[in-house]
């Protein structure tokens, strides 16, 4: 769709502006309303300011935790009905969590915009915490860890990286957390995470679709109005000294058999443009085939199996990974010799006038993917309020992007892409399996 559009229009990528209404309840809950009819569905997703770097470093992995644990039931929700009744009422549902925040949505028929409203109003207002969910729930995440991180090729990758790359920071630890410290926690302390976070004053309630207006804000006052507002969230401000010079590290991962070399640099947080000047940085070396170090080592050199960069945008700071799998006779140190002089003639030269032109339709071409559901809007809309602090960024920041120069390319690639500002880990086949 999103290319067909860009194609019709010329070659640049246009799309409706996004309208919203947004307001805040006495309890400090700010609500955004997003009206389209072109669908009888409706999105009720509410997104809550707490992830992973709101934990304490010996009680890792809460606030993905709470992501399975709140779907365990409410005073009025029996245990394990949740999804019986989304999904009796032809809706879906799902959550997710990040090192920054924690996002639960439903997506049902419009005519059932009431109950989506009053079961998130149930999670924040009437959550059953009890020993036996947190048992259940004890089980099901390790199951995770075990299948999405400990069991999968590369699954401990973004650890290995995190916790070198961040000494004093939270994002030092990993969102999925350790075990021990889940099996070590007592029930007074996620009863004590949850009345600190899950207050309406730390959260924004996004109601996207086809719905009614007035009746949507007379149910949003009914059943989150009478929530009690808690306490102001305070967040310790964390800060990192630079990375000065290179620095080594090693990771043995018993599920592999090729390594893989990761270049990693500390970057700025995602509400700053030299971020988003990394987000064209890593597009133009490793987006597709015709990309910079796809073709040269992948493709013409045949000297690595994969090549990757991309820019891990986060709230308070980034990380900009470049990883390749070597191939055959080739090393780790060939692979980084070719990344580097890419880099280097990135920071010297501009980039080719039609290179900067491919960047720009391929962010146009996002730009509208992104916000070609009302799913993805919804998600936006809670991302842009909650997380940058300004909700139109879902309108503007195209224009950001548009507004990147080719010297600010060079730029930011000469400022966060130095040779001394980073860390070179080999990720390896532990030494049992390399043996075999």
């Amino acid at each position: 769709m999103a290319l067909g559009t860009a194609l019709m229009l010329g070659g640049t990528a246009t799309a409706q502006k996004v309208t919203f209404e947004e307001f805040d309840l006495d309890n400090g809950l700010h609500v955004v309303l997003h009206q389209d009819n072109s669908a009888p569905v409706v999105i009720t997703s509410v997104m809550y300011h707490v992830g992973a770097k709101d934990e304490q470093p010996n009680r890792t992995g809460f606030a993905h935790f709470f992501e399975h644990l709140l779907f365990e039931g409410t005073k009025n929700i029996n245990r394990g009905d949740w999804f019986k009744i989304v999904t009796a009422n032809g809706g879906n549902n799902n959550a997710n969590t990040t090192d920054d925040r924690t996002y639960y949505y439903e997506v049902f028929p419009s005519n059932n915009l009431e109950l989506a409203i009053w079961m998130e109003s149930e999670r924040l207002m009437h959550p059953v915490i009890n020993q036996v969910g947190v048992d259940t729930q004890n089980e099901v995440v390790k199951e995770e860890k075990r299948l999405r991180v400990d069991n999968q090729p590369y699954g401990n990758l973004i650890k290995a990286v995190k916790e070198n790359m961040f000494k004093v920071h939270p994002y030092r630890w990993t969102t999925i957390g350790e075990m021990e410290h889940l099996d070590a926690a007592t029930l007074d302390e996620f009863l004590a995470f949850n009345k600190k976070f899950y207050v309406p004053n730390n959260a924004v309630l996004v109601v996207a679709g086809q719905f009614d207006k007035d009746q949507a804000k007379e149910w949003i006052k009914k059943y989150f109005g009478p929530i009690p507002k808690g306490a102001p969230v305070t967040r310790q401000k964390y800060e990192e000294a630079p990375i000065t010079e290179e620095f080594k590290a090693t990771w043995q991962d018993p599920n592999i058999q090729i390594p893989m070399l990761v270049s990693a640099y500390r970057t700025p947080s995602m509400k700053s443009r030299e971020a988003r000047v990394l987000d064209m940085i890593s597009t133009y070396l490793s987006d597709g085939k015709s990309s910079k170090l796809y073709k040269k080592i992948v493709d013409d050199k045949k000297m690595a199996l994969q090549i990757g960069a991309f820019n891990y945008s986060q709230e308070d700071y980034g990380m900009y990974l470049i990883y390749g799998l070597p191939m055959g006779s080739n090393t780790m140190e060939s692979i980084l010799k070719e990344i580097d002089e890419e880099i280097v003639k990135m920071q010297n030269e501009l980039i080719s006038e039609k290179d900067y032109q491919k960047l720009q339709n391929k962010f146009e071409s996002n730009y509208v993917s992104s916000n070609a559901s009302v799913e993805g809007i919804a998600d936006n809309l809670a991302t842009y309020y909650m997380l940058y602090g300004d909700i139109n960024l879902i309108n503007t920041e195209i224009d950001i992007y548009r507004s990147i120069t080719r010297e600010e390319i060079r730029d930011v690639a000469k400022k966060y892409l130095g040779s001394n500002q980073r860390m070179i880990l080999e990720y390896v086949p532990a030494k049992d399996k390399a043996q075999n």
